[in-house]
């Protein structure tokens, strides 16, 4: 529902332009609809999208004659309820929009409100579909194409369509993005109401403490839903229980301690949760495309990667992502994963041969005797003959590789969805790594704790016996490329904040601090938090 101050400038404004409008939609004279068309084509010239629809309809009305008011309706009422998406309302106000609609004397005034009017829709449009901002402009690590609608095909489609309608269907149809939208109305409620209270003090609470720190505790789980309301002083089981699952909801080892990690992801305000939110919204319009009835999601944030079947998580297991410096981060964007490899090789990208082998093979020619080298023609080079310290990260002519092995940098298997980027998903000899809470540590590609598992639900799907398939191949030793015959999907995101179908709301720490960089753009491009009464 709209606020009501909003509802009745809409309401007013709809009656307005019925008035001021009538006179320029009323029959005209060919000499006011030619004067409208040529009004309509000038303001029009300088945006292909829309020049190209007008010409496309003739330069006939699609905002401001007498039929079109249900349009006008439709999208006045959608852009005054812009901010219950977490969009920029002032780009869609209201009363400029008014005024603007009510000035129009002459078929030319018209025409050039006309060409606005399609100019506010495509804004709004756009920003609710597929996002406010530009994500490679927020970060160098988000690469993800997004999938812009074309402008004209736009304007046409509302044309066509039943106005409201058509303006339901603008967001993503995703559950997720639902479940965020509802979240977000929480939240707003519980900010109108003060948030959770009292933070709790001190540096760590356990099992059997008692004290003001203790009480501070409960009241804030009470508040976040996690307890009943209780009298309890002491740190008793239900309250080991409940900070379990607010464990569990946050990415943290769930051993019921409440430590300084624990804390303070509970002392988090709602503000800053509303904001990741808000964050995760802009996400998903990013993302406003099929992620297709089978495919994998790596979750960065999460540390972890699964294989969703329609909408259901089939598979899980936890990762390793990239370290959080500037050339080791893993980057966001999605493909389409194509074979796997068994026994791979691992062909040292160039950066890592020149910036951290080669300064080892300088102090001592036999360092990383794992590794083989190779010259331009693919033929192996003997380190003997080779005066490392002649070489600089320019100047080094050789590639380095290692053959497959149980010690391989990629373990035994890897899988592939060719990209600029050269990340893929892979076993790791590393296996320590994955009982750590905080899981970047890789170069940029994603290491998985299960990869055999991972393999053998990829395979399912095309033999019956995907372990004994999967063995085969392993138990020669050789690198082998197993094609999947349906390529699946692979899409890496980074949410600080996402749904479970059935559960809490979790919320991750922002290991990259991209999450903090696109709210400080979306609060830059007017994006607020909203505090509504209940």
């Amino acid at each position: 529902m709209l606020p009501l101050s909003r509802r009745i400038s809409a309401l007013a404004l709809g009656a307005a332009v019925a008035s001021t409008l009538a006179l320029g939609a009323a029959p005209a004279m060919a000499q006011g609809v030619t004067a409208f068309k040529q009004a309509v084509a000038e303001a029009a010239a300088q945006d292909k999208g829309i020049a190209a629809y007008y010409q496309a309809a003739n330069y006939d009305d699609l905002w401001t004659g007498n039929d079109d008011g249900a349009r006008r309706r439709a999208l006045l009422e959608a852009v005054a309820d812009a901010g219950a998406h977490g969009l920029p309302a002032g780009r869609y106000d209201p009363a400029a929009i008014e005024a603007l609609l009510a000035s129009p004397k002459t078929a030319r005034d018209r025409g050039r409100v006309e060409v606005e009017m399609s100019k506010l829709f495509l804004q709004y449009a756009r920003d609710i579909q597929t996002g406010v901002l530009e994500p490679k402009r927020i970060d160098s690590g988000i690469v993800r194409a997004i999938p812009y609608r074309d402008r004209a095909s736009l304007l046409a489609a509302v044309g066509k369509s039943t106005p409201k309608a058509f303006f339901r269907a603008l967001p993503p149809k995703t559950g997720e993005y639902a479940r965020l939208m509802k979240e977000k109305m929480r939240l707003e409620k519980l900010l109108a109401q003060g948030g959770w209270g009292q933070s709790v003090p001190g540096s760590k609470l356990e099992p059997g403490a008692q004290g003001a720190g203790v009480v501070a505790l409960r009241n804030r789980l009470v508040a976040m839903g996690y307890m009943a309301p209780s009298a309890s002083q002491s740190y008793d089981a239900a309250m080991q229980q409940a900070v379990q699952q607010f464990q569990v909801d946050h990415g943290l080892s769930p051993d019921g301690v409440a430590g300084s990690g624990t804390l303070a992801e509970i002392n988090v305000p709602v503000e800053r949760r509303l904001q990741s939110i808000l964050v995760a919204m802009e996400r998903e319009r990013w993302t406003n495309i099929p992620r297709g009835d089978r495919h994998v999601l790596v979750n960065l944030t999460d540390f972890s990667a699964k294989i969703v079947d329609f909408d259901k998580v089939t598979f899980e297991t936890r990762s390793v992502i990239g370290a959080d410096s500037s050339d080791r981060r893993s980057p966001e964007f999605s493909d389409v994963m194509e074979h796997m490899v068994i026994n791979p090789t691992w062909n040292v990208p160039r950066s890592i041969a020149v910036k951290e082998y080669l300064p080892m093979m300088k102090r001592n020619p036999n360092a990383a005797g794992h590794l083989n080298l190779y010259d331009a023609r693919g033929r192996q080079v003997s380190r003997s003959s080779i005066n490392f310290n002649a070489y600089t990260e320019r100047t080094f002519p050789y590639n380095i590789k290692q053959p497959p092995s149980d010690g391989n940098a990629l373990g035994l298997v890897k899988f592939m969805f060719p990209n600029k980027y050269n990340i893929y998903l892979h076993d790791t000899p590393s296996k320590s790594l994955f009982e750590r809470e905080t899981r970047a540590f890789s170069h940029g590609c994603i290491r998985l704790q299960q990869p055999f598992d991972f393999a053998y639900a990829l395979l399912a799907v095309q033999t019956d016996d995907p372990k004994g398939l999967f063995h085969s191949k392993l138990n020669t030793g050789r690198e082998t490329v197993v094609p999947l015959d349906q390529p699946i999907p692979v899409h890496l995101i980074y949410r600080t904040a996402f749904t479970q179908a059935k559960g809490n709301t979790n919320y991750r720490r922002d290991v990259y601090g991209r999450d903090a960089k696109i709210w400080n753009a979306l609060s830059a491009a007017g994006v607020t938090l909203r505090a509504v009464q209940g």
